[in-house]
């Protein structure tokens, strides 16, 4: 089936390459950098809904979804996810509170709000704490002179409806923005017409379980079967001034508030999911031969979010159950960047404090009041030598991780010390190759060590843990000529101490441990014009991960969390400045190689097609209408890692299914 779709888009696709007589506008992804890509206009061109995590996974292949709910989902880079790939917003770090995923940081931020979205491969970067195997760097819009605005509405399939609005302004010297939204979007059904609460009727149906696996006490009371999956509003505000002509003022305020969001893989959903980010950056431009740049960045971001089972069945049998979690996290950093001859340098200090803290509603810990402190200097090096350039990196981290409540008072000293070397080749203007090594580390968090589950009852994290460690070949090669891109790119990464969960040890607790194991892999991306007005943008990723040994009790060496080949192709067409539309395909093959161990399971692989067309009349007012899923398919993206916990019985755990065809219309006027 799998085949034949495919073929059947890339018919579809063939048969729109038939002629147009146009400029062709500049793709939405580029590749700035050897290890990066960069997508370009998020808030002008995902209009399906507010989802960042949903966006990425469309937008590049190396981006895999882990479908939670009908927003708040999370991502998987290149094999990698959760503390184990760096995401910053605005060089701002937010964590989310839940243990489970439920708030992953790319919920923190709106697609409306996001300009750019940076996604790095590799441990290619020394300034941020904590960037394992990969970093996403996300940028919002910034304050522009002048006055201009512009205003938006969106529906939906499944009583999707949002509305946002954003205002800037100001003269040269001072500028302002302030951007609000407001969402909200009934149970999203999947290509059988199920919606979340009958996906999860229908597995309790079919995995009931007894005793304490028993799986229909945590299905949907009935007054609840039928409410909206989430509710949504965001609001913005920032502040750029131009103190002199040399320095510059940076001021950034971000609020969140999401309302009972459901999700039904889990046993619990959540109340609502509470944050709010404040940035501050001062940069002093020019002054010497010794700072080309001298800046001062400071970052708090707060989350608060208790999740309940008050919808569930089981709130009825046994009581209304809340674990109620916050975090915090506050960050500076100083660096300055000055010229050496042919070669850039930039120096600095990083320091955080991260604390997380978690009660159930018994009075027990669940995450007993951690801080996470961590200190560090860095330093990297870009040099032109004609020919060919050089990067490299060095970064010294020490951290201290305290747990200061609950029955754990073990403290955790971790140092490490990251390097990176890039070399780039450039036989010709058009061509580049390119190899680099790195090293980095990220320490265990506070749910690895220190988290109680049942309720507080039992130990879950194991205290003693090691910070892992990375160690990455990254090599490939790049091509352009005139508006064609081409790009391939190999890794081999060795994890080292690598945290990973155990099931085996479920029954007695401490299921963390530290492993060794590898993960290697391959991508290919670009764009290519056809006729005038048309163009054709491909991507493909393929990776395999594997344990040095299985883990005690188990036979299983497949890592978990890899996802299989996946390709994302478009064709884009545009026939004028006022009218554009995309037609896409993303495919996966089929999940083959998985740790049955711990709790994954085999998923059959799929091919979605989607299109979307843009119509911009007299400059200002802009109508979207597109159709995602356009066969209705009932697919699942994300597996069954038990790292996570999710709706499980002594057989199997739920798998989540996609939504089906999704029809949705955007309308934005602009002045």
């Amino acid at each position: 089936m799998l085949k034949k779709q495919t073929i059947y888009y890339s018919l579809v696709c063939a048969t729109l390459l038939q002629g147009a007589d146009v400029a062709l506008e500049p793709m939405k992804v580029q590749s700035d950098a050897v290890t990066a890509t960069t997508i370009q206009n998020i808030s002008g061109e995902e209009l399906k809904s507010a989802d960042l995590a949903e966006a990425l996974m469309k937008s590049t292949p190396n981006v895999s979804l882990v479908r939670r709910s009908g927003i708040a989902n999370d991502i998987i880079l290149r094999g990698q996810k959760k503390d184990n790939i760096n995401i910053l917003i605005d060089g701002a770090k937010v964590c989310g509170a839940c243990p489970n995923r439920m708030d992953p940081p790319t919920s923190h931020v709106l697609t409306n709000n996001v300009e750019s979205v940076e996604v790095i491969e590799g441990p290619y970067d020394v300034e941020s704490f904590g960037t394992l195997s990969g970093m996403v760097k996300i940028k919002t819009k910034k304050p522009e002179s002048g006055f201009h605005g512009e205003v938006s509405a969106n529906a939906g399939s499944f009583g999707y409806q949002k509305g946002a609005a954003t205002l800037t302004g100001g003269t040269d010297s001072i500028r302002a923005l302030v951007s609000v939204s407001k969402e909200e979007s009934d149970q999203y059904e999947d290509g059988d017409g199920y919606t979340l609460a009958e996906q999860l009727e229908n597995y309790t149906i079919a995995n009931p379980g007894s005793g304490t696996t028993d799986t229909t006490k945590f299905v949907y009371q009935d007054k609840y079967k039928e409410m909206k999956a989430y509710s949504k509003q965001t609001a913005m505000a920032k502040i750029y001034a131009d103190v002199t002509d040399n320095q510059e003022l940076q001021l950034s305020y971000t609020k969140n508030e999401s309302d009972d969001v459901l999700y039904p893989s889990s046993k619990m959903d959540a109340l609502y999911d509470d944050s709010s980010i404040l940035e501050a950056a001062y940069t002093l431009n020019d002054l010497g031969s010794f700072s080309k740049a001298l800046s001062l960045s400071y970052f708090h971001s707060e989350v608060d979010h208790p999740m309940s089972t008050k919808y569930r069945q089981s709130a009825v049998m046994m009581g209304e159950m809340i674990s109620a979690l916050t975090t915090d996290v506050s960050g500076i950093k100083i660096k300055n960047s000055f010229d050496a001859g042919s070669t850039e340098v930039t120096v600095g200090v990083d320091a955080s404090t991260r604390n997380w803290d978690g009660l159930y509603s018994n009075g027990l810990v669940g995450i007993g009041d951690v801080d996470t402190k961590n200190s560090a200097l860095f330093a990297k090096s870009k040099t032109d030598m004609g020919g060919w350039d050089m990067e490299a990196g060095l970064r010294y981290d020490t951290t201290t991780i305290t747990p200061n409540a609950g029955g754990v008072t073990d403290e955790n000293d971790y140092s490490a010390l990251g390097a990176y070397v890039m070399g780039i080749i450039k036989p010709s203007k058009e061509s580049r190759y390119f190899v680099g090594i790195g090293k980095s580390s990220r320490v265990p968090d506070a749910r690895e060590l220190y988290f109680y589950g049942n309720n507080g009852n039992k130990l879950m994290g194991t205290p003693d843990l090691k910070q892992t460690t990375n160690t990455e070949v990254d090599a490939g090669w790049i091509t352009e000529s005139g508006q064609s891109r081409f790009k391939a790119k190999v890794f081999y990464s060795m994890l080292s101490d690598y945290i990973y969960y155990n099931a085996s040890k479920e029954a007695a607790g401490q299921v963390f441990e530290n492993i060794d194991a590898t993960i290697y892999g391959m991508e290919l991306s670009g764009n290519q014009p056809m006729v005038e007005g048309l163009e054709i943008a491909y991507g493909a990723t393929y990776q395999r991960g594997q344990k040095s040994e299985a883990l005690g009790g188990q036979s299983d060496k497949d890592l978990a969390e890899i996802p299989p080949m996946k390709l994302n192709l478009a064709v884009n067409y545009k026939n004028s400045a006022d009218f554009k539309a995309k037609l896409e395909v993303i495919a996966a093959d089929a999940w083959k190689n998985y740790d049955e161990d711990n709790g994954e399971q085999a998923i059959a692989g799929y091919a979605v097609a989607n299109m979307k067309v843009q119509q911009t009349f007299m400059k200002s007012l802009e109508l979207t209408v597109g159709v995602d899923n356009i066969f209705d398919h009932t697919y699942a993206v994300s597996n069954t890692y038990k790292d996570l916990t999710l709706m499980t019985d002594s057989v199997g755990i739920m798998l989540l299914n996609e939504p089906g065809r999704y029809v949705y219309t955007n309308l934005k006027y602009r002045f």
